[in-house]
């Protein structure tokens, strides 16, 4: 029986190890990003010591200035009204499609999954140019446009399409009670099945956070005008103005612009495990 035990907490002792170091592993990007953003520009690739010899405590102050006339708070909030309505749109219009694909039958219905399916196939480099010629004969270029029509029109299948998924776990006997008690099939889907479906929504609101925070490339194509750029085209702007970068300044842009990320994700990891989980999402 000591055996045993000793067998398992040895077990246990090594899954914990093996768990620390690969959590360690994973958090050092972010660990040497803190601690060179206090560094001067000659510590930060000049030495492998974490810890910085000689600390610059001004590295924020001046990087949140800017190097122009606009400063990262404007950048921040051009994020924020970027991201929010995207998210928003994401969400919503993405669980009113799922819920049509998951629950009515109409002409056509498995041809329309197979080609919004299909569409998940694409590279984005594919589509960059007709997206880029479509909008610009829309005029939406030099604005927020591109990212928040294509949310508010469902054109995101890999939420829908985990959406569907979630809403098929649901069982329609809800749907049938919810009838007869007089529930048509929009209060069904509001007041019945999408507070079940907190788990996906917040999924998907987080993936499209995380994804529309940190794009750089789609930003950079259709965000011609500084006081329009977003967190990450200031951050590479930054770098153009001058030949000689000051990296530590960049390096304290860089984590202001990841705290809202990671807030996002710890204060919704339950909803966000939970829905990864139940969606057949997980590998």
């Amino acid at each position: 029986m000591t055996t045993v035990i000793s067998r398992s907490q040895l077990r246990t002792g090594v899954t914990i190890v093996f768990l620390s170091i690969s959590a360690l592993i994973m958090i050092y990007p972010l660990i040497w990003l803190f601690f060179a953003s206090f560094k001067p520009n000659n510590e930060i690739f000049g030495s492998l010591q974490l810890l910085p010899k000689h600390i610059v405590w001004d590295s924020y102050k001046n990087g949140w200035k800017g190097s122009g006339q606009f400063t990262f708070g404007v950048f921040l909030l051009n994020t924020i009204k970027m991201v929010v309505p995207v998210v928003l749109f994401t969400v919503l219009s993405s669980t009113v499609v799922a819920y049509g694909f998951a629950r009515f039958q109409f002409v056509l219905k498995n041809v329309f999954f197979a080609i919004m399916i299909s569409t998940l196939m694409l590279p984005n480099a594919v589509i960059i140019i007709p997206r880029f010629i479509l909008f610009k004969e829309f005029g939406w270029l030099n604005s927020y446009l591109p990212f928040t029509m294509p949310a508010l029109f469902a054109c995101y299948p890999f939420f829908i399409f985990m959406m569907v998924q979630f809403f098929r776990g649901l069982p329609r006997e809800l749907d049938e009670s919810a009838t007869i008690d007089g529930c048509n099939s929009f209060g069904i889907l509001t007041r019945i099945l999408m507070p079940l479906c907190k788990p996906a929504i917040f999924s998907a609101a987080i993936f499209q956070f995380i994804w529309t925070w940190n794009d750089f490339f789609n930003s950079l194509i259709y965000i011609n005008s500084v006081k329009k750029f977003t967190l990450a085209l200031g951050l590479r702007m930054s770098l153009d103005v001058s030949s000689a970068a000051k990296w530590n300044e960049v390096m304290a842009m860089s984590m202001v612009a990841i705290i809202p990320c990671v807030l996002i994700f710890f204060f919704s990891q339950k909803y966000f495990v939970e829905g990864i989980a139940t969606t057949g999402l997980k590998g």
